[in-house]
């Protein structure tokens, strides 16, 4: 059975055994094909093929796209619903959903890096390499991890955001709030490079101030990062479900790991909220449980 039989049927199941008005059956089909059409153009698979990994990839895809947590939640609910649907149709062996659970979303996206990950996703792009795009390639998973940036803050990051002899970019986070962080003096030599280097070789005739270039000549979009991303997770051997928003995650709960104070960090993530920040951060169970029985009077 094709996919669109599929939602049809699918539909009907929800007007005739569930009850729901058109309306709702309309929104219903109208989030599955959307993930119908990700998995055809990104996956080219069909539906009762798609595994967790393809979902958690088009919930980021949605995300990176603008959409809100709430709308994103939906969608997963519509998803959630079908494909309990499936596997109670005997369509798939199993519902691949049933351990997610959309209220905690965003714990589950996206996997936490260790440091020696971080490591090797970056070198995926060498250091040393001379092609123009595996430099910029390197140089935006280096940005976006030494200074914990958002997707859409790199690739909106323009020359005159870097202020070299500071030692700080300015960043323009959600709701146009503009916050500076600070880039190590290692990560600003290979931007430096890249922007002397590499960039003058990315421009073609329209003129530009951003900094991340396709190999067109034109400001780099929030897709073209998430593919690099996944590109660099490929060649670094790394099976985890990595996307963008990873190095962000990594970024905070290094520092976290290593005693940066929480509130500091939620500065540097520019997070209007002190439990936002919280979300992004995992702290290794076993230096807590040392920490505790090292400082605490009744830890020992």
């Amino acid at each position: 059975m094709d996919d669109d039989r599929i939602l049809a049927s699918f539909g009907g199941f929800l007007a005739m055994e569930k009850g729901l008005s058109g309306n709702s059956v309309a929104a219903y089909n109208a989030d599955l094909r959307d993930f119908r059409d990700f998995l055809r153009e990104k996956r080219g698979r069909k539906l009762p093929d798609a595994t967790r990994d393809d979902i958690l990839d088009h919930l980021e895809h949605l995300s990176i796209k603008g959409l809100e947590q709430s709308s994103i939640a939906r969608k997963l609910v519509s998803i959630k619903v079908f494909h309990r649907y499936l596997f109670q149709e005997k369509l798939t062996p199993s519902d691949i959903t049933d351990v997610m659970d959309s209220p905690k979303l965003w714990r589950v996206l996206p996997d936490f890096l260790s440091v020696e990950e971080v490591d090797r996703l970056i070198n995926a792009f060498p250091e040393t390499a001379e092609a123009p795009l595996t430099v910029r390639n390197r140089t935006i998973l280096e940005v976006m991890y030494a200074c914990g940036l958002r997707v859409s803050e790199t690739v909106g990051l323009r020359l005159d955001n870097i202020l070299a002899d500071q030692e700080i970019l300015r960043v323009t986070g959600k709701g146009d709030k503009e916050r500076v962080v600070p880039i190590a003096s290692n990560t600003l030599d290979l931007l430096q490079r890249y922007v002397a280097n590499v960039r003058p070789l990315l421009i073609k005739n329209t003129p530009t101030s951003v900094v991340f270039l396709s190999k067109n000549g034109k400001p780099l979009n929030r897709e073209r990062v998430w593919g690099i991303v996944k590109e660099a997770a490929r060649l670094a051997g790394i099976s985890k479900n990595i996307h963008p928003h990873t190095l962000r995650h990594s970024f905070a709960s290094h520092l976290l790991e290593n005693g940066a104070d929480l509130r500091i960090i939620q500065e540097m993530l520019g997070h209007a909220d002190i439990a936002t920040t919280q979300i992004y951060t995992h702290i290794d169970q076993k230096k807590l449980l040392a920490t505790h029985r090292r400082f605490h009077p009744r830890g020992g």
